[in-house]
């Protein structure tokens, strides 16, 4: 099975599909920095290099430009006469969806960014997609509308669907960040299983390894003062592999070639020591406690996260951690720190990434879907 990529960013969603039974056969992103990123991030990996090739460009040349669009169609054709699936993967930009965010909606540059991908799906055909993109546009009542129509153009266009509010605690990052996921397949390749526009059968929790109803019954530690280099016992009771600390050890951050990636704030180190380990609540500075799970990793709209027990804000290092991604995923060392943590926060943590490509992995081998 292969997938073509959109919105590709650094490759997180992309990795998860990488590491789970697909080949990356295109990959497309707008900004040449975390296009950049992504092939350097491959390279240290040794992952081949998409078949297809990389496009550092605007996603609707495919939709405008004859060349592209034909050039498009031809390499899935030649995918599909090898007798392979063609998937669209993609989570177009998404801050005029999300409540911290601009909140323009379908009226803002991001937000025609999800017609666009919405409208590729529909005038190219691959046999099935995801989409996905922030809470808001999913359960936020005027983004919802602009949803529903988005859903009614792939029924239209001969696709059965099925979505889901995700968190990615759920799947086993140490982050509380809440996705709409969105899979549609073609209705010719159900054949007798489809009735409806709605697919029932989708193994949405095959993969889920806590609820959140779990998660929220833990007895997480409380606020505690900040101590510079202190060290503290895990409490007994709660899960060690959602916690910041466990992902902090997995990838050696102290040691990882983003180690030394991390803003200097102007404030000096006085300010980074007035807040509590734990202490989130803020709307700008929030301290992680190394016993629990980090807030959403999205790091622009002055959200500061500092590090659990120094006086600094997290390493580059540090916050793909918390993203769960491998430690052997890099960026280049020359990247502009504001470019890194773009990059990072914009992506799909990694364990989130990879339950759901496992779970359409299962899905089309269980259904026995083919060209």
């Amino acid at each position: 099975m292969r997938v073509f990529s959109f919105f590709s960013g650094s490759g997180f969603l992309d990795l998860g599909f990488e590491t789970n039974g697909f080949d990356v056969a295109f990959v497309n992103e707008f900004d040449p920095e975390f296009m950049r990123a992504y092939q350097y991030a491959r390279q240290s990996m040794e992952i081949e290099p998409p078949e297809y090739g990389y496009y550092n460009g605007d996603v609707n040349v495919f939709l405008t430009d004859a060349e592209k669009r034909d050039e498009l169609s031809r390499n899935m054709e030649a995918v599909r006469a090898q007798g392979e699936l063609v998937g669209f993967i993609g989570g177009p930009p998404c801050p005029d969806f999300s409540i911290a965010g601009k909140n323009r909606g379908r009226e803002g540059d991001n937000g025609r960014l999800s017609l666009s991908y919405i409208n590729l799906i529909v005038q190219r055909q691959p046999d099935f997609f995801l989409f996905e993109n922030v809470k808001g546009l999913w359960s936020t009542k005027r983004h919802r509308a602009f949803f529903e129509e988005l859903k009614e153009m792939v029924h239209a266009a001969g696709y059965s669907t099925t979505e889901r509010l995700t968190n990615a605690l759920e799947f086993g990052a140490p982050q509380d960040r809440e996705r709409a996921l969105f899979f549609g397949i073609k209705n010719e390749l159900l054949g007798e299983e489809h009735t409806g526009n709605e697919i029932l059968n989708f193994p949405w929790l095959r993969y889920q390894v806590h609820t959140m109803d779990e998660i929220n019954a833990y007895l997480w530690p409380e606020n505690q003062d900040f101590e510079e280099g202190g060290e503290r016992m895990m409490p007994d009771g709660i899960p060690e592999e959602l916690t910041v600390q466990h992902w902090f050890e997995r990838n050696h951050v102290e040691t990882h070639p983003n180690a030394p990636h991390h803003f200097v704030p102007r404030a000096g180190l006085a300010k980074m020591q007035l807040y509590q380990e734990g202490d989130v609540s803020k709307k700008c500075y929030k301290r992680l406690h190394r016993w629990r799970y980090s807030p959403t990793a999205a790091y622009g709209n002055n959200e500061v996260h500092l590090h659990p027990y120094h006086a600094r804000r997290l390493s580059a290092a540090e916050a793909l951690a918390i993203q769960s991604l491998p430690e052997e995923f890099t960026l280049p060392p020359d990247m502009t720190l504001t470019a890194m943590f773009k990059t990072i926060g914009n992506g799909v943590p990694y364990m989130l990434s990879s339950g759901v490509a496992r779970t359409i992995h299962d899905y089309l081998t269980e259904m026995n879907i083919e060209q």
